[in-house]
């Protein structure tokens, strides 16, 4: 994905949250998480990526304080 994709990608999903709204927020994250998931081949190349964001989580570093 190129630079400018990933901004457009990163773009729509702001504004899908935004319309979605807070209350219905996790379930519209795990709906994409899932179909994203399924477009993956193998769950090791989605299981590093569940651990490195888990670990961003419980380190705070993914935190916006």
């Amino acid at each position: 994905m190129t630079d400018a994709d990933l901004d457009t990608s990163y773009s729509a999903l702001c504004a899908a949250l935004a319309q979605v709204g807070e209350a219905q927020a996790p379930l519209f994250l795990s709906m994409v998480c899932l179909s994203l998931l399924s477009r993956c081949e193998t769950a090791a190349d989605v299981l590093p990526l569940i651990a490195n964001a888990q670990a961003q989580l419980a380190t705070g570093a993914a935190r916006q304080d």
